[in-house]
């Protein structure tokens, strides 16, 4: 009888905690497919992922958000900006992620009762101007995990760089993301990673036309993203194939190219109305099921001006099983709490 030992390859991002911190902040970034990009708006949402965009613009704004994500599961965000003279411009947000209420047995199968599992992260960020047009900014992260009788907590941060020029219409920035480590474990000593993310955004919206494209390139530090399924032969363990022709490795090259970068656009007629779509090529990819039709990998949503408040919805498609829901509401407190003008009658 001849027995072989086979090799194990887990997928490329398996092993590590924390990755609700990767969830969308809101429903606009849902809707342009997941990654926050740079812009020219004054998007608190925006910054939360790029912190090198606060800026005084986006003083007394706060955002509150909410995702019906799958089956029992929900989470979201409320954020804060707030502006110190000589300090520079500071946020802070609170995200959770409530993963429902499960059922408690025991080995006999009996049930004994019933548990919660959710996750928290408390953001605090801040940003100022380098230059007219060059900003930095930094997050940092308290983090906290709990499963049942498992807890975790961790520290993280971001530091981004942005560059904007208003005559072009264009932004760009660069973010390092969720650099850190646990601080407690689950079990014992096992330390795992953050879901640690080196991203580049750009925008660039048409002078003569209500247009805004934008593309993320995410996971940078990380070039192979496909995920190569162990074969029973050995030699499909190995990662350079002889065999295949000049068309066969471009292709397999732009495949893992397009997995790193996410398309959007926006189209916005007026001031107060904007509709977009996004492109997540890598969703599409792991997700999408071969033999049916579907929308996996797009996603769509829409912004509305009402009075002082700007009502966002989002809805990205994951899976053929479902879509999430994404709406945002934002303000400005000081516009909201503002006296109006009183008017004065002169007699002459």
């Amino acid at each position: 009888m001849l027995i072989s030992a086979l090799q194990l390859h887990g997928q490329q991002q398996s092993g590590r905690v924390y990755e609700f911190l990767n969830l969308p902040a809101t429903a606009r970034v849902t809707a342009l497919g997941g990654y926050a990009f740079p812009t020219l708006d004054n998007d608190l949402g925006m910054a939360l992922f790029y912190p090198a965009l606060l800026t005084q613009d986006i003083n007394n704004h706060i955002s509150l958000n909410f995702v019906d994500y799958f089956d029992d599961i929900n989470y979201g965000t409320v954020a804060f900006a707030q502006y110190f003279e000589g300090l520079g411009q500071f946020s802070g947000a609170l995200s959770y992620i409530d993963y429902g209420s499960f059922v408690e047995a025991n080995e006999s199968g009996d049930i004994i009762g019933s548990f919660t599992a959710g996750e928290y992260s408390l953001q605090i960020g801040w940003g100022r101007l380098l230059t007219e047009r060059l900003m930095m900014g930094s997050n940092i992260k308290f983090i906290y995990s709990s499963f049942y009788e498992y807890d975790s907590m961790g520290m993280a941060v971001d530091l981004s760089v942005a560059y904007i020029n208003p005559d072009q219409l264009l932004t760009a920035a660069i973010v390092a993301r969720n650099i850190g480590r646990q601080v407690t474990y689950y079990h014992g000593n096992n330390r795992e990673s953050l879901p640690f993310d080196l991203a580049l955004g750009v925008s660039k919206k048409l002078h003569n036309a209500p247009f805004q494209f934008s593309l993320v390139a995410n996971n940078l530090h990380n070039y192979k993203l496909v995920y190569d399924s162990p074969m029973l032969l050995p030699d499909h363990f190995n990662t350079a194939d002889d065999s295949q022709s000049f068309q066969e490795r471009m292709s397999d090259f732009g495949d893992n190219l397009m997995r790193h970068l996410t398309l959007g656009v926006e189209f916005q007629p007026l001031e107060s109305f904007s509709f977009r779509v996004g492109y997540n090529y890598r969703r599409r990819q792991e997700m999408k099921v071969d033999t049916r039709l579907s929308t996996v990998g797009f996603s769509w949503g829409f912004g509305i001006q009402i009075s002082r408040f700007q009502l966002q919805y989002g809805r990205s498609n994951y899976h053929l099983a479902g879509a999430p829901n994404h709406i945002s509401i934002s303000t400005s407190l000081q516009d909201l709490f503002q006296q109006p003008a009183k008017q004065t009658i002169g007699i002459e």
